[in-house]
């Protein structure tokens, strides 16, 4: 027999969630509006600006211009290059600018959602140093090519405002894989930059055999990218191949208007097959968003002139955790409920309001001289950006946002002994998938029989509601945790040869409804999340999630 972790008093929670009072619309038009989101200030891996890293000022292009000679003409970064010119004004200081752009994300966010809207480029020059011109008007300068975006990058020579010289430079990508070998299951740390700054060259797909493992962006990143998948098949070697396209791979991309975006490919050596890994669930790091980019966050219903503030000793944490809740400045007394704002609906079949506010009682306390100390445990319920509220009937007195990171369900005995982590053999009667478990734990089948893989704490915005699967490196499908109210089951069936196979969830960009025009990269596993996906800048947290089994004669 197994039993939830949780126990009963989170079921009991469950089950006492009720429609509370409506404290914010259902859809506000503020989540159809974009907005860019750009890098958050500390993402690490984001280069700086080339060169000088100084904005260029504006500036107009002569009637004539100058041809400004670069040796080589292509390359991948740190290529040393030649800048040469001739013919220019005598005896003069010509600043030189090279041309770039800066990524951003577009999303549109109200209390009760957030929807993925699409990316965008801002394109501007840089400074990238100045020359002085000989008697006769000519000038050579040597550098090396910076880390930057891929695809042409202009060059032109100023005199005042005005562009009288011009030249370029291609850039070329570039890949790293590290280390090249290891048994099943080893981690790949995968490097490629000089992805470009528009829509065919954003992002490119990455294969494992020709298999599709999912996409990689650098559109926060200057082009670049590093991220992580794991080893998997036969001994012997394997081809890691990545190629621009729009999340998918565009084949014949030499016949396309960006021929320079090939791509490269580097070979991987699995030398044994060491037994399956255990589970692993992989964050990003977190980054703090303004208050107002809160989801569930809304000051409908709060006293206007309550003075009480709301803090709590985590801001994040996974479903059954405790958090301490503190609250000071109350001026009303009495028994105080401690409420959970959250969502319920779907996206699926609905028309109108598709899911609205919801509310999940945590009990009550009584401040003692305006100050209020209680433990909370984060309900079995949706993940991502919630409010925690303290209320006197349907007045709000303080609130505070927490939010919910993703988490494997545990099947685990009596004692609490963990039985399995996520993975279970399928109830295959048709029975609704269970809160407490779906399935009999175990890790080991036979090819042919049906499993599953269970988390809990899955969230509802187009930023954290699907969470793609790959089976061996190659993508087969997604699960959607939101009208289970965050307990995503997905049902596989065990295939291959003996031996460990892999299972990894992957965040996606939710591009089905409501849907919206431009949307590259949509209903893909991303695996460059650690460092260029907008949710991070919201302060979400979109995790790689690692699994195995073993396929037995």
């Amino acid at each position: 027999m197994f039993t939830s972790k949780k126990g009963i008093a989170l079921r009991i929670a469950v089950a006492a969630i009720v429609p509370m009072a409506m404290i914010a619309p259902a859809m506000a038009a503020d989540a159809t509006t974009p907005i860019q989101v750009f890098a958050p200030k500390d993402l690490k891996g984001v280069p700086a600006l080339p060169f000088t890293g100084v904005k260029s000022a504006a500036f107009t292009n002569a009637d004539k211009i100058l041809n400004i000679d670069v040796v080589p003409q292509q390359g991948p970064e740190g290529t040393p290059i030649t800048i040469s010119g001739k013919g220019l004004p005598a005896s003069t200081t010509l600043p030189l600018t090279w041309s770039t752009a800066e990524g951003y994300w577009k999303v549109g966010i109200d209390p009760t959602t957030v929807n993925y809207m699409g990316n965008g480029y801002i394109k501007y020059n840089v400074n990238l140093g100045d020359v002085t011109t000989d008697a006769s008007g000519n000038f050579t300068l040597k550098t090396k090519i910076p880390r930057d975006f891929g695809g042409l990058h202009d060059i032109y020579a100023l005199q005042g405002s005005t562009a009288i010289a011009h030249g370029g430079f291609q850039m070329n990508p570039t890949l790293k894989i590290s280390p090249t070998s290891g048994p099943v299951g080893t981690p790949i740390t995968i490097e490629y930059s000089s992805m470009g700054p528009n829509l065919y060259t954003g992002g490119d797909s990455v294969l494992w055999d020709n298999l599709y493992a999912g996409e990689v962006q650098g559109i926060w990143t200057r082009g670049y990218t590093k991220f992580t998948i794991r080893a998997s098949g036969d001994v012997g070697k394997h081809v890691v191949a990545l190629t621009a396209g729009i999340g998918v791979q565009y084949m014949n991309i030499k016949q396309s208007p960006v021929p320079f975006a090939l791509g490269s490919s580097k070979t991987f050596t699995i030398t044994k097959d060491a037994g399956a890994p255990k589970p692993a669930i992989i964050f990003p790091e977190t980054f703090q968003p303004a208050d107002a980019q809160h989801t569930t966050l809304s000051n409908a219903g709060v006293d206007p002139n309550t003075k009480a503030v709301a803090t709590l000793s985590a801001d994040s944490g996974v479903v059954g955790a405790k958090v301490k809740l503190n609250v000071t400045g109350l001026s009303t007394t009495g028994a105080h409920q401690i409420v959970w704002a959250s969502v319920i609906g779907n996206r699926v079949n609905c028309t109108g309001t598709c899911w609205i506010y919801t509310g999940v009682p945590l009990g009550s306390a009584t401040p003692t001289a305006g100050t209020l100390s209680t433990d909370v445990t984060i309900p079995d319920h949706l993940g991502g950006w919630h409010v925690i509220q303290v209320k006197q009937g349907d007045l709000i007195e303080a609130q505070v946002p927490i939010y919910v990171k993703e988490s494997i369900f545990n099947y685990v005995d009596k004692s609490g002994k963990v039985l399995s982590q996520g993975i279970a053999a399928a109830d295959t009667s048709n029975a609704p998938e269970l809160r407490d478990g779906s399935g009999v734990p175990k890790t080991t089948f036979k090819a042919g029989e049906e499993f599953t893989i269970a988390m809990k704490g899955v969230g509802w915005t187009q930023l954290d509601n699907t969470l793609a699967v790959t089976y061996d490196n190659s993508y087969i499908g997604y699960g959607c945790g939101f009208n289970s109210n965050g307990y995503m089951v997905v049902h596989l069936i065990a295939t291959g040869k003996p031996g460990t196979h892999l299972i990894d969830l992957h965040p996606v960009l939710y591009t089905n409804q409501p849907s919206f025009a431009n949307t590259p990269y949509g209903m893909l596993p991303v695996l460059s999340n650690m460092n260029d996906i907008p949710g991070l800048a919201l302060g979400y947290q979109p995790p790689t999630v690692q699994f195995a089994i073993t396929i037995t004669k």
